[in-house]
């Protein structure tokens, strides 16, 4: 039967590595930041690898992209209606559409299903490279990895998100306007106008300044735990995983936290 003393001894271990890994990664996170950051201006410029990653970033999430924003705004508006009916305000159906998607849904939703999608898949491009010693290569090649592999990522997703947002953002108004002109019968006038009178331009660039912010996280993050892989395919699936659930949960918090300066 073991002691007291040696439970708390073995927990407290478990507590001090836990928090050693955790200072450990925010190093290394804010180091690859750094370096990308100073190798975004640094010539030569491969804008082929950045326009390709766009393309992997933006053109193949666009019809994930599209149904999300589609549906969502399909559903906000046929629960706001039920909801302003009670109170005799169905002509404020198309704001809270428009208002919900532009500054809380439109770049959350975008974030979160960008990240399952094209974080997971640079997660493990990475890892594989680097279990497969291929970045191990291009550092033999007096190549750096993180301009070559990192920053080509980063400022897609930095580029993209707002970009995917937006597309997000139009096919939601346009979701809830359907519902709501041609199944709910609202005037298609007030609707409209009602909307154009609540949402102002500041609605639209705050969801825009968070899905760039998003996109940073998304990339940071799946890149961090790609470009630190070990332990084989294992290893691989790991940081496919960790790069999804911290980057979705990074998102949620910086929303959070960005949310209660902008209101």
């Amino acid at each position: 039967m073991s002691e007291p003393g040696s439970f708390i001894r073995a927990y407290l271990e478990n507590v001090g590595r836990s928090a050693q890994k955790f200072v450990d990664s925010a190093g290394l996170m804010t180091m690859m930041l750094v370096q990308a950051a100073v190798n975004v201006f640094t010539p030569p410029i491969k804008f082929r690898n950045i326009f390709k990653q766009m393309e992997f970033v933006g053109v193949q999430s666009l019809f994930v992209v599209v149904l999300t924003g589609s549906f969502t705004g399909m559903v906000l508006a046929l629960q706001s209606f039920n909801a302003l009916k009670r109170f005799g305000a169905e002509s404020l159906v198309g704001p809270t559409v428009a208002l919900s998607m532009a500054r809380e849904l439109g770049p959350v939703l975008t974030g979160l299903m960008v990240t399952g999608r094209a974080g997971s898949a640079m997660a493990t491009e990475l890892g594989t490279m680097r279990v497969t010693e291929q970045i191990d290569a291009l550092v033999t090649m007096a190549v750096n990895p993180v301009k070559y592999l990192v920053v080509p990522r980063i400022i897609a997703g930095v580029l993209m998100f707002p970009l995917l947002t937006v597309i997000t953002d139009f096919v939601g108004v346009i979701g809830g306007y359907i519902v709501g002109v041609q199944l709910l019968g609202i005037n298609p006038g007030v609707y409209v106008g009602r909307t154009i009178d609540f949402v102002q331009v500041g609605d639209i660039f705050a969801g825009l300044y968070k899905s760039t912010v998003f996109g940073l996280i998304t990339t940071l993050v799946a890149n961090y735990n790609g470009f630190y892989t070990s332990g084989g395919a294992e290893g691989v699936g790991r940081a496919a995983t960790a790069s999804v659930v911290t980057g979705s949960v990074l998102i949620l918090v910086s929303d959070y936290i960005m949310s209660s300066f902008m209101v």
